[in-house]
């Protein structure tokens, strides 16, 4: 046996132990890769939750996002503002999912389920001026996304039985 014949069966064996590690090693990132984005999705559900909390949690806030979606001009100074912080957490809160979906975070079922529900929403007069004045508060690739799901005209139709004649301004001790 020379020493070629040894190289050759050096390196053969090399590649018999090489491959399994190889493939071993293929199976962890997929799984840590799987890990990832799962955990992405939950921290954006737990986001979604808290969001979604301020809402039932406070009947104030409520009726101001109700007149708010119906006109955001119409509502008084410090309305606006509480509406206004509510929906800058709002399209944050989609700008993200947007962008995990884009990078391969969320699939394209959960981001359908995410855009169906934001396009319910921007339906509404009120938010549709409430992003006209706050677009620049975003990126121009979210606001692209924004803008086509405005032109498509959709019903606003979230909220349609909720009465929404029927939300008044709540009463100021001034």
């Amino acid at each position: 046996m020379n020493w070629e014949m040894l190289a050759a069966i050096g390196q053969l064996a090399a590649v018999f132990v090489g491959i399994p590690s190889l493939i071993y090693l293929a199976v962890q990132i997929r799984e840590q890769t799987k890990e990832r984005r799962q955990s992405a999705v939950n921290v954006l559900t737990a986001q979604w939750g808290d969001l979604t909390c301020a809402l039932h949690e406070s009947a104030e806030l409520s009726a101001i996002f109700l007149r708010g979606v119906q006109s955001f001009a119409d509502l008084d100074p410090v309305s606006k503002l509480r509406f206004s912080a509510f929906c800058n957490t709002f399209f944050n809160h989609f700008e993200a999912m947007y962008i995990s979906h884009r990078d391969g975070i969320l699939t394209a079922s959960a981001w359908g389920k995410i855009e169906r529900t934001l396009s319910d929403v921007i339906a509404y007069p009120g938010i549709q001026q409430w992003w006209g004045e706050r677009r620049h508060w975003h990126t121009e690739e979210f606001g692209r996304v924004v803008d086509a799901i405005i032109a498509r005209g959709d019903e606003p139709k979230a909220y349609s039985t909720y009465n929404l004649r029927e939300i008044v301004a709540p009463k100021t001790g001034t």
